[in-house]
This record gives C-alpha cells, structure tokens and sequence, in this order.
C-alpha cells in the first residue's frame, strides 16, 4: 500500500520561501506523475503543479515564476519550492498520486506578517 507523508510547512513572512516536501512509501512512485493540491478555508481543492514520471512540469497560472515542482526517484520524494509567497497562498498543501486516491494528509503553509 502506497502511502504519502508531506513536510516542511510552516509560518513565513510575504516575499518569503518555502521548501515541501512529500515523501512516498511502496515500489510505483517512480512510474507515476504526482501533483501538488492546496485547500484554502471556504474554498475547493485547487491544482497547484504536476510532474510527469520523466519530470515533466506544469503549474497553475496563479503560481507561475514563484514555485517550482520536482522530484527525486531514489528518494521516492516530491518537492515544491514555493518563494515569493502572498497572503493568498496560505493553505493546507497536499501531494497526490495523479489518477489515484492516494493523498497525504496535508501540511499548512500560512503567509503572513
């Protein structure tokens, strides 16, 4: 059974950075493309960035230029380094196997001074 542990939220000013992490347990990591999704209060699940199993990326238009998704297939890690961040980006960040219901269970990322 794959399972996804997230990590490195936390508190950080405007104009500040942060580095996600979503490390995966079980032997399909590699073949799979995964994505980053975040959840804000009163709002739905938003796509944020995706990779394809040979690492190729897309983002949401919201975050272009400022985060940028990758992976390390011998780690069975995904990462979302997240700088230039707004008020607006304040979520709970989830990383996602695509095209599963696999899920890790969330880290807050808050934006504020």
């Amino acid at each position: 059974q794959v399972q996804l542990v997230e990590s490195g939220g936390g508190l950080v000013q405007p104009g500040g950075s942060l580095r996600l992490s979503c490390a995966a347990s079980g032997s399909i990591f590699s073949v799979n493309a995964m994505a980053w999704y975040r959840q804000a209060p009163g709002k739905q699940r938003e796509l944020v960035a995706t990779i394809s199993a040979d690492s190729i990326t897309n983002y949401a238009d919201s975050v272009k230029g400022r985060f940028t998704i990758s992976r390390d297939n011998a780690k069975k890690t995904v990462y979302l380094q997240m700088n230039s961040l707004e008020p607006e980006d304040t979520a709970v960040y989830y990383c996602n196997i695509k095209y599963t219901r696999v899920w890790g269970q969330g880290t807050q990322v808050t934006v504020s001074s």
